[in-house]
């Protein structure tokens, strides 16, 4: 009996990896593992109906949230590479994986590079309350206050703490770290008047601007003004030595072939081609800005390295 089962042991061995290798597979799962309505959830639910579209198949959108987003990164690293989940991230997962020495996941070992689909300045907002005209306003107001200031941001080793955490630096602001569980608390902490000032990127800051319901005072990047006319960049604003934008991406557990991280990255770039999606994302203050998936993966190691060390440079230690 033993004799005749080894073959067929063998044979299933060799033979589930090539099922698992057939894409698309019926349904497609795309982890974010942040809030949902987030710049992340907002560009990859955009992206995301066209490919289920152009691939024929189901793609659910998953919001997994907790811990800065370690929560779900680290359930899409445990799962299977048969191209049927994702990771879906902004630049906060390598600001995170930068600061966080604890993080369970590292890129290239555990998470794989699919590719990257946006990108977007971050903008400074504020309560329309405090009547600020311009940043140094809001630097004179802070300097002001014997016990410092706060600010909001995303949580702890997000993109938009270290926007935050630079800007006080860099302007000699006394300030305190207030993090949420999501950019869109971390927005509404700055527009209700409970902190400062938050950090967000186009699709949390621009349409409530529009709206009148928060202030931007400044941008990330000088791009900002293309999206946002008038609004000057930090060293334009006079703090200068600081710039970047966000950046949004995909991952796949580690082991996912490459053909298939290459087919989704395919089909992100041609719905990010679409006019439809462009003209979107430009309303959300974004651009599509595509990389492959080796390039991607390799710019995301670069991206941890940096952020350590700007990290570190103003203020935010590793944990």
């Amino acid at each position: 009996m033993k004799r005749m089962l080894l073959p067929f042991l063998i044979l299933a061995a060799v033979a589930a990896p090539l099922r698992a290798q057939e894409f698309p597979p019926p349904q497609i799962r795309v982890v974010v593992p942040f809030t949902a309505g987030g710049g992340t959830d907002v560009i990859m639910r955009l992206v995301a109906q066209h490919m289920a579209e152009s691939l024929k198949t189901t793609v659910i959108i998953d919001n997994r949230v907790g811990a800065g987003g370690v929560i779900g990164s680290k359930h899409v690293a445990d799962q299977a590479p048969d191209g049927r989940t994702f990771l879906a991230v902004a630049s906060a997962f390598g600001v995170r994986a930068a600061i966080d020495r604890t993080v369970p996941y590292e890129v290239g070992k555990d998470l794989v590079g699919v590719g990257q689909m946006a990108r977007s300045p971050s903008f400074m907002v504020v309560s329309t309350q405090h009547g600020f005209k311009s940043l140094q306003d809001l630097i004179a107001h802070a300097k002001k206050q014997p016990q410092g200031i706060h600010y909001s941001s995303a949580g702890v080793g997000s993109t938009a703490h270290l926007h935050a955490a630079a800007t006080a630096h860099l302007a000699g602001i006394k300030a305190e770290h207030v993090p949420q569980r999501g950019t869109p608390e971390a927005v509404n902490d700055a527009m209700a008047g409970r902190v400062l000032y938050a950090f967000a990127p186009g699709p949390n800051a621009i349409p409530l601007a529009r709206a009148g319901k928060l202030q931007i005072l400044v941008t990330t990047s000088p791009a900002g003004a293309n999206f946002f006319p008038g609004v000057p960049s930090l060293a334009q604003a006079g703090v200068a030595g600081y710039e970047g934008d966000d950046w949004f991406g995909v991952f796949a557990p580690a082991g996912t072939p490459m053909a298939i991280r290459e087919r989704f990255a395919a089909e992100m770039q041609k719905a990010l081609a679409l006019p439809a999606v462009k003209e979107r994302l430009a309303t959300l203050g974004a651009e599509p800005a595509f990389m492959g998936s080796a390039q991607f993966e390799a710019f995301a190691k670069d991206y941890v390295t940096m952020a350590r060390k700007l990290g570190e440079a103003v203020g935010i230690k590793p944990q």
